[in-house]
């Protein structure tokens, strides 16, 4: 074979994966090529990058308080993210160990002792945040249109935030399974509605009123909701590799306690790292909407190039979990490096281009000259740390594959409470830095995160990790 019929051949294999993660193939993630395991399992996530600057999109036509009200309210929601992607991380681990153990049965009731446990987390949190949404605000350091006009905004959020718990639950069980076209389809089906939603209810277009800010919320929840929908449906049509029968239809206490243990490390953990992101907020508030409408659009692209990152790190924790699962460690160990290799090659990438494009990135969503210098400014520090992000954040989902939410929880209290608050407290309020001080303090706490996770990573007590 020529050269060039060696590399159509390769061109078509990569194809044949892609085709693959869209129409679902049955595929065992114990053997084969890692390499592309790894893009199977990448690209839901990396589907999801497209959608995930909507609704700052829309709502930046409405003015920086409306801009800030989304970033605050999201700093907020990011505790609600937090015990999802615990239950998530806890739920990908148990399901994707019990596909390497071959034991599908108890991989589907270990999906619905989670929809359980998802529902049941989510009802106080709408009732409480619905309720309390303009306190909340208050003491994030919103004053005046903010409270007054948009905390509707974050009433809604709370509200629905059931649809949130459950989207990410759901697809946990799919990406456990190894089938994550499941878990694509929900998200194109879900982004898209709200795709569509948003500025038809923000600005009442066609036969819908205007509805402002208001109208994302509601946009953001009906999409989540028919994903929802769309995933339960899949759960019990029995096509996928995750199939729930009527006889799973139980309560398992030894199964939920199992997954309650396993997800009170891994909530513990993104609590202490999502909660540190309301600790930045709240310091960026100090310097007025401006300031933090620039920092909430540049965290908002910042999450669109991580997301990409996200699946290949999820895929990570995929395949550690079914690889432990069958008894070959060194195979999990083999992909986690593999996985963290691509993804810095893919984050290098994004970051010299977010840091030579700052100015034209940020124009795309406003035209606010101050705004844009706050965001461009955010964008070129947090560029510095993007080797960093992309290799600690597969380091993490790796331990957390192997159901050890311990280590990760740990790691993140150093580098986030112990680290990251007080220097961006410091840098910001004493060293006279403002906002780029708590930018500085994010590539700092990131860089320490991937180096402690490589240390503790290499010496490999994850392997022995019961789930």
């Amino acid at each position: 074979m020529g050269p060039s019929e060696e590399n159509q051949s390769k061109e078509a294999s990569i194809w044949s994966e892609v085709k693959a993660s869209l129409s679902g193939t049955d595929k065992d993630f114990t053997k084969g090529s890692i390499g592309k395991a790894i893009l199977v399992l990448s690209i839901p996530m990396l589907m999801e990058s497209v959608f995930a600057v909507v609704d700052i999109f829309f709502v930046s036509k409405l003015g920086a308080e409306a801009i800030a009200t989304v970033g605050i309210t999201e700093s907020l929601m990011t505790l609600i993210y937090a015990i999802a992607i615990g239950f998530a991380m806890a739920t990908t681990a148990v399901v994707s160990r019990r596909f390497g153990e071959k034991n599908y049965d108890k991989a589907s009731i270990t999906a619905v002792q989670a929809i359980i446990a998802g529902i049941l987390v989510s009802t106080p949190i709408a009732i409480f945040g619905g309720y309390f949404a303009p306190e909340l605000l208050v003491l994030m350091g919103a004053t005046g249109q903010i409270v007054s006009e948009f905390s509707v905004y974050t009433t809604i959020m709370f509200s629905t935030n059931f649809v949130i718990m459950l989207i990410f639950v759901i697809n946990s069980v799919y990406r456990g399974a190894g089938d994550a076209n499941i878990a694509m389809r929900t998200l194109i089906i879900a982004n898209g509605i709200n795709i569509i939603l948003d500025p038809v209810l923000i600005f009442g277009l066609w036969i819908f009123p205007e509805m402002g800010i208001a109208g994302a919320a509601v946009a953001t929840s009906i999409g989540r909701g028919i994903g929802v929908g769309y995933q339960c449906y899949k759960l019990f049509d029995g096509k996928t590799r995750i199939n729930v029968l009527k006889k799973h239809l139980v309560l398992r206490w030894d199964i939920m306690s199992n997954l309650i243990r396993v997800s009170l490390g891994g909530i513990g953990q993104f609590l202490i790292a999502t909660s540190s992101w309301i600790g930045l907020v709240r310091i960026i508030a100090e310097f007025g909407s401006v300031s933090l409408a620039g920092y909430t659009i540049a965290v908002r692209i910042l999450i669109f190039s991580i997301l990409p990152s996200w699946g290949m790190s999820n895929a990570a924790a995929t395949l550690v979990g079914q690889n432990l699962g069958a008894n070959q460690p060194e195979r999990a160990e083999r992909s986690t490096w593999i996985s963290a290799f691509a993804n810095m090659v893919f984050l290098g990438i994004v970051g010299l281009i977010f840091f030579t494009n700052a100015e034209l990135l940020m124009g795309i969503f406003t035209s606010d000259e101050a705004i844009i210098d706050v965001g461009s400014r955010c964008l070129r520090i947090m560029s510095y740390g993007y080797l960093a992000y992309a290799f600690g954040m597969v380091i993490i989902q790796a331990f957390n594959g192997a159901g050890d939410t311990l280590t990760p929880t740990l790691i993140n209290l150093v580098c986030f409470w112990i680290v990251e608050i007080p220097l961006a407290y410091f840098l910001a309020m004493h060293l006279g830095l403002a906002e780029e001080g708590v930018f500085y303090s994010i590539v700092v706490s990131e860089t320490l995160l991937g180096i402690i996770g490589f240390i503790l990573f290499k010496r490999g007590k994850w392997k022995t990790t019961q789930v």
